[in-house]
């Protein structure tokens, strides 16, 4: 690790570090402000594969900090997990400096083309494309945000010059990588859909015939990706203008279903910086993303209800993963119904986590039996419709803490897997529009809040969070991959360690809980892991599921449960002991590793 190190430091320099003058902050007067907090730690990073891992700790270990890590992450994961994240995606990310206590959310989510219609998902007879054909499909691709995110992140908090943190992802993607278990489970399964549809996907992804995916072990190298790593330490924006900005439009331009993104969609591009959205559970503070990301009003909402709750008292007890299925029920219900891009559509956050709107809605729970119709809530004045947006799970989660005490909790996607299942540049593209609702009103003629609209950025379930303990000190960060179920996941792990004293091991292999629209899906124990019909949930549910008395119970009071053999959260986890040395943790139903530099 050293010498390559020495080789960042002697070599990548001389990348030249490019701002685009249009890129501004925003006031810190409103910035949440916690207590300043110390590490005893060189640095630690828990991703959702060992090679973005060591990405991360190779660049701590040149001197950068946790953003210039979590660029040399993100560059690993688009490589080694191109069926989860990439180059060609979005994400939300929380930052907290522990320096001067400040907590910032970034936002590289992606935007709509300028022209698009309500008729976005709709085909030419006026009939709604089935779900999987409008993924598969150039008009499901928004302009890639999470590398320009990162640049802005890293003008703030970077230590080395813009480019050497790609290296590590450069040297791999030339020198080739073994495809993981997870990796290939999902080419076979996706080998069945339309992956080898596009000629770059096919000949990346298949055998000679074009239809046998690579298996396991196979070593796969990726030149195309390498360059284009090249050209985004030149330019940050290189995905944005150019000639890959050029060859992202070709492939998205490609039959069938055509999409709309032009070169001047992408030039109008720009990722956004705000103050963290924070509220207090019990006596911490918990930080997440703002809207369009919905993790951080839905999380901190089925947290607002537990707080009328003694949740310690009730333990990993019925009675509490009860009162936990309900407060999610009522949090996706708001969620569903208010939660948008508040730069098209007003987002009342104050109202929605309101101490004394959430307790009215916790007083909706009985310990005795379920509601029977969980409706959303009326805290605004605005008409919302009820929401019609599909669930398309996928995505990663990662976070970085450095020595000193920057913490990074970043969730990053190209939504389903392998995105929209076409490659440009080496690099999978997103099918993030299809997070739109494919309706624009709902049967009663209301307006829906996450319908289509030029320049929009769709809503997003990524939950990426920091939590702060009594004294306002650094204590935990977390988050999840997952579609809409990474609320559930980043709830759960926030309950299990604040609630139930758990260790952050303990907490992600709490079982996964998932209440949303009438159902409960959990994982069973004694269920035998096995390819589902969801693809991104293939997980050792026999290991971590619920107990079957507990299954039961939910299902005596009234709740109607669906058993999952496995669902594939990706919680990671760095928490901070009172001493100031650092934990970290990994899902163990992923391929993640957390390790601290030594």
């Amino acid at each position: 690790m050293k010498a390559l190190s020495a080789l960042l430091l002697g070599t990548a320099l001389s990348f030249a570090a490019c701002r685009s003058p249009s890129e501004t902050k925003t006031s810190t007067s409103d910035i949440p402000v916690m207590a300043k907090t110390s590490v005893k730690s060189a640095g630690m990073v828990a991703a959702a594969n060992p090679h973005a891992t060591r990405a991360g700790l190779e660049i701590l270990e040149a001197g950068g900090s946790a953003i210039d890590a979590a660029i040399a992450v993100q560059a690993m994961l688009g490589l080694v997990e191109p069926q989860s994240s990439g180059l060609g995606g979005g994400a939300f990310m929380v930052v907290y400096d522990g320096q001067t206590g400040e907590v910032w959310s970034y936002d590289g989510r992606e935007s709509a083309p300028a022209d698009i219609t309500e008729k976005l998902f709709y085909d030419d007879a006026g009939e709604p494309l089935r779900y999987f054909a409008g993924i598969a499909s150039g008009r499901s691709t928004g302009v890639p945000g999470a590398v320009v995110m990162l640049h802005m992140a890293h003008r703030d908090y970077g230590k080395l010059e813009w480019g050497p943190q790609v290296a590590p992802a450069i040297k791999l993607a030339e020198d080739g990588f073994n495809i993981s278990p997870r990796m290939a489970g999902l080419l076979q399964r996706m080998s069945r859909a339309f992956l080898n549809r596009q000629k770059a996907s096919r000949d990346y992804f298949f055998q000679a015939d074009g239809t046998t995916p690579h298996p396991e072990g196979h070593l796969l190298k990726n030149s195309a990706y390498a360059e284009t790593l090249r050209a985004i330490a030149t330019n940050p924006r290189a995905l944005l203008e150019g000639p890959i900005a050029e060859e992202i439009l070709a492939a998205v331009r490609e039959e069938p279903l055509p999409g709309t993104l032009t070169l001047d969609d992408m030039k109008a591009y720009q990722p956004k910086k705000r103050a963290a959205l924070c509220t207090q559970y019990r006596k911490h503070m918990v930080c997440g993303a703002q809207p369009p990301a919905s993790g951080g009003i839905a999380v901190q909402s089925i947290l607002g209800m537990l707080e009328n709750f003694d949740m310690r008292a009730k333990g990993q007890s019925l009675d509490a993963w009860h009162t936990f299925i309900e407060a999610s029920f009522l949090a996706y219900a708001d969620r569903d119904k208010y939660v948008a891009d508040d730069d098209f559509v007003p987002v009342e956050t104050g109202l929605l986590l309101n101490k004394d709107y959430l307790k009215s809605r916790a007083e909706l729970i009985h310990k005795d039996k379920a509601i029977p119709n969980v409706k959303a809530g009326n805290p605004s004045a605005y008409v919302r419709g009820k929401d019609a947006t599909p669930d398309s799970p996928g995505t990663s989660h990662f976070t970085v803490v450095d020595k000193d005490g920057l913490v990074v909790s970043m969730t990053t996607t190209v939504e389903a897997p392998f995105g929209s299942e076409r490659m440009a540049g080496g690099f999978m593209l997103n099918n993030q529009l299809t997070d739109f609702s494919f309706k624009t009103h709902d049967d009663e003629g209301n307006p829906i809040a996450n319908a289509p609209a030029p320049r929009k950025r769709p809503r997003s379930s990524m939950s990426p969070h920091i939590v702060f303990n009594p004294n306002g000190e650094f204590l935990f960060s977390t988050g999840s991959p997952g579609g809409n179920s990474i609320i559930a996941y980043a709830a759960k792990s926030i309950v299990g360690i604040i609630d139930w004293d758990l260790t952050p091991q303990e907490a992600i292999e709490l079982p996964n809980v998932i209440a949303r629209n009438g159902s409960v899906k959990l994982e069973a124990k004694g269920l035998e892991p096995e390819l589902t019909d969801e693809p991104e949930r293939m997980g050792p549910a026999a290991e971590f599921g619920m107990e079957e008395s507990l299954v039961k119970g939910l299902e005596g009071l009234g709740h109607t449960v669906r058993r999952s053999k496995g669902e594939i959260s990706g919680l990671h986890i760095i928490y901070r002991n009172a001493d100031g040395t650092l934990i970290g943790a990994a899902d163990p139903r992923r391929e993640g590793t957390a390790e601290e530099l030594r």
